[in-house]
């Protein structure tokens, strides 16, 4: 783990004491569902190219502006401050780590189901390092654009953020194109949230979408590490004392639904929602 993200690891723990966070413009928005069954989203942030707020982040972009959307992607955490509630310890929120993204045309850039993580997903799975994953999607077969977020969209240093707070990010894409990232699931050993190997498409009948897309956001288990109860386990990042502690699991990547670990864990409307919408656009209908 880089200097960086081993001081801003740490900080996890004020989040998970119950540190009062900063509540972000996009935390209380709402995904409802209309009579015609399209998923919109109400109090969100309307983005213009004129007043976004983005990452730091290093975008590999390949083809034409001219050819592109440009898309601002909100990542909120939305979780309660006693969504974990383990049967040792006090109750305490989700964090979400800083994560990696892709826009991408085949399948499977940061992950497959069934098949082991790569080192670079599990530097992010186990300690919330998103920067050899960042790197690796940088020019890989199929990616068109991709960086890493790390930063509040109010500001403030790079690191996790905690209830209220949310990553965000722009990207460009093209009618064809996906949009996948992962952010760690911070009170575990290798949770993470990510969309399914396929992503987020990012057009509906050759028009971008936009509005709320958390339902097609899982919870993943990275199968690197073994499971420790959520939230008080020693070999997790809050607690452990360096990076890539605990033993090793040698299992496949997995919805956490499919492991039975003996574990409770919130559910992903609980925790994450992802807002997705195209500069200059309105929120609306989604997939």
């Amino acid at each position: 783990m880089t200097d960086r993200f081993e001081t801003t690891r740490r900080t996890v723990l004020a989040g998970v004491a119950g540190t009062a966070l900063t509540v972000a413009g996009v935390a209380h928005a709402q995904e409802t569902t209309t009579e015609e069954g399209e998923t919109t989203t109400e109090g969100s942030e309307t983005t213009t190219e004129e007043g976004a707020t983005t990452a730091e982040a290093d975008e590999q972009t390949t083809a034409a502006d001219g050819e592109r959307t440009t898309f601002s992607v909100r990542i909120v955490n939305v979780s309660e401050q006693d969504a974990i509630q383990p049967d040792e310890g006090d109750p305490q929120p989700v964090v979400l780590s800083p994560g990696a993204y892709a826009t991408h045309t085949e399948s499977g850039p940061l992950f497959a189901p069934d098949e082991s993580a790569s080192e670079e997903l599990e530097a992010l799975a186990e300690d919330g390092d998103p920067t050899e994953l960042g790197d690796s999607l940088a020019g890989a077969s199929g990616v068109s654009a991709s960086g890493v977020f790390d930063t509040a969209v109010e500001g403030g240093d790079a690191g996790p953020i905690g209830p209220g707070d949310a990553y965000g990010f722009e990207v460009a894409a093209a009618p064809g194109e996906s949009l996948s990232f992962a952010t760690m699931f911070v009170p575990s050993n290798d949770l993470f949230f990510a969309p399914g190997p396929s992503g987020i498409p990012l057009f509906r009948d050759g028009e971008p979408i936009s509005g709320g897309v958390t339902d097609q956001v899982q919870l993943w288990d990275a199968g690197t590490e073994e499971n420790e109860a959520p939230g008080v386990g020693e070999n997790q990042a809050p607690r452990q004392s360096e990076p890539d502690t605990g033993s090793d699991e040698d299992a496949a990547v997995r919805p956490i639904d499919a492991v039975e670990d003996g574990f409770s864990y919130p559910s992903v409307t609980d925790s994450i929602r992802i807002l997705v919408v195209p500069l200059g656009g309105n929120v609306g209908a989604t997939d």
